[in-house]
């Protein structure tokens, strides 16, 4: 160790206690002078220990509420004194300012307040003066002061000063002042993006400090993190750790499924951030036979995600498919245990909670920031645009169409038939390769495309995707139109009897 500072007075005041006494305890052991505030320093005298409120070194008392106790020059001209400053020690003298050698710091809980969903007057409240201000201010002198600066860190601190008898180095100094840095600018960072829920400002704030090394990214070659509160959406019931893939196709699924929350049993099966199966039945178990059906080859080794509990006999048809996970709002007992037959098997219980409202992705040297796609086409959005109108079942399966294509990488088509996925054309360069791909794959796996239902996430600038589909079959169609040559198309449809409707909604999804 080297320069090393031995602690002879501490400011302590926290929010949460938890974790607080063996510190203070210890510091009383070794003789260190205790200062403190409110129910910090009522805490530290019901352990019998000593402490000096920090009222009778600044000569005021607490005020406005307990708005203003630490803001005073005595308190923070005690820890941002320089100790090898000659004219900083004669200031201390000459007006008699503790030295302070550590400060002891947990935060207001600000997000937590937000997160209750409290009232505007009480999450105002939470926001820490003094204490974030006792943070930045330990942190910046870590040559002579120690900032522990949220109770996570307590264990930590109290392991150095017993090991060390109150002897700091400056190694470990400087290392709990970045943590202290940490803290601040999360905090800062929750406030800022509280009162900027409207995006008054054109400003990108980010902060999230329950990072997790992944084992590596989309390749084993490269690093892999995650940031975000997993524990959260979900309840993790089984299976090995998730891979950075692993978490991409689960947004995926969390994000297509949660177009169908609400309705009858749907099953869907995902590979690389694309459903290859989705299905809408009477019975989960039938809804997960259908959505296999659609791609039994690409299955292998997927993502699966249901809207309903997972039963034994789900169970039973998945427990045959080797998946990576297996995601559902419930599994029963029976279901449960069949799955976790396979030890690697993921099982994710979803809770119902609200998705972010805006995507964040890196590009060139900065970033990409959206609002979500949170438009899902309805019937009653629909323009018909063709002497034919469709029938209510070809409303259903555009519809229904509609939300995969939604959540499908573009360009893309999306073939369905009776709330089956019959196939998709996804990520082609062109919209014409998008459709025979579709088209293709359907027929290799045996769909009957004699009725079915097309769509398109953007617009046909010309009528080939819609000859090609009424050649397959195809009777209906759903798109956004916007192009100067709809009308071709529209020609099209009416002189071969398909009936086409608009959104005036764009799905790009690249």
């Amino acid at each position: 160790m080297s320069n090393e500072k031995t602690i002879k007075s501490a400011l302590i005041s926290v929010f949460s206690k938890d974790g607080l006494e063996p510190i203070v305890k210890e510091l009383d052991k070794q003789g260190v002078t205790i200062y403190s505030t409110g129910g910090t320093e009522k805490f530290i005298n019901d352990l019998g220990i000593n402490v000096v409120p920090v009222e009778d070194v600044t000569s005021y008392p607490s005020i406005l509420g307990g708005r203003v106790k630490t803001l005073h020059p005595k308190v923070f001209g005690g820890i941002l004194n320089r100790q090898n400053h000659d004219g900083d020690v004669a200031e201390l003298a000459e007006y008699e300012i503790p030295q302070i050698d550590v400060v002891i710091v947990d935060l207001y809980p600000f997000e937590k307040t937000v997160a209750s969903g409290a009232s505007n007057q009480d999450i105002i409240e939470k926001i820490d003066i003094g204490g974030i201000s006792l943070i930045r201010a330990a942190a910046k002198n870590y040559a002579d002061v120690i900032c522990v600066s949220s109770v996570n860190d307590y264990a930590e601190f109290l392991k150095l000063i017993s090991a060390n008898n109150g002897s700091i180095s400056e190694e470990d100094r400087k290392r709990f002042a970045g943590k202290a840095f940490n803290v601040s600018s999360h905090y800062d960072t929750a406030i800022f993006n509280y009162f900027n829920q409207n995006n008054e400002e054109t400003v990108l704030k980010i902060s999230d400090q329950n990072g997790k090394t992944l084992r590596y990214g989309e390749n084993p070659h490269q690093k892999g993190f995650f940031f975000g509160n997993f524990d959260e959406l979900f309840t993790k019931l089984h299976g090995k750790e998730l891979s950075y893939n692993n978490l991409l196709d689960v947004d995926a699924a969390v994000n297509l499924m949660n177009e169908f929350k609400n309705d009858a049993p749907t099953f869907a099966i995902l590979k690389h951030n694309n459903a290859c199966g989705l299905a809408q039945r009477d019975t989960l178990h039938q809804a997960y036979v259908d959505a296999l059906a659609g791609d039994p080859v690409s299955a292998f080794g997927g993502v699966l995600i249901s809207n309903k509990e997972i039963d034994l006999a789900t169970a039973e048809e998945i427990h045959k498919l080797f998946c990576e996970v297996v995601i559902a709002p419930s599994f029963s007992a029976e279901a449960q245990e069949l799955l976790q037959g396979k030890k690697n098997r993921i099982l994710l219980v979803i809770h119902d909670i609200e998705l972010p409202k805006t995507n964040v992705r890196s590009c060139l040297n900065g970033v990409l920031v959206q609002d979500r796609n949170n438009i899902t086409d309805t019937a009653e959005g629909l323009t018909n645009v063709t002497k034919l109108a469709p029938t209510d079942a070809q409303i259903a399966d555009l519809l229904f169409a509609s939300k995969i294509c939604k959540h499908t990488k573009s360009n893309t088509i999306v073939l369905v038939k009776d709330n089956q996925l019959c196939a998709s054309g996804t990520g082609q360069t062109s919209r014409v390769d998008a459709l025979q791909q579709a088209i293709h794959k359907a027929e290799s796996f045996n769909f009957d495309l004699n009725g079915a239902a097309m769509a398109s996430d953007a617009f046909f600038p010309f009528p080939d995707c819609v000859e090609i589909a009424k050649n397959a079959g195809i009777t209906s169609v759903i798109q956004p139109g916007g192009s100067i040559k709809d009308q071709l198309s529209i020609d099209y449809c009416n002189d071969n009897d398909v009936a086409m409707v608009m959104t005036g909604t764009r799905h790009f999804k690249h």
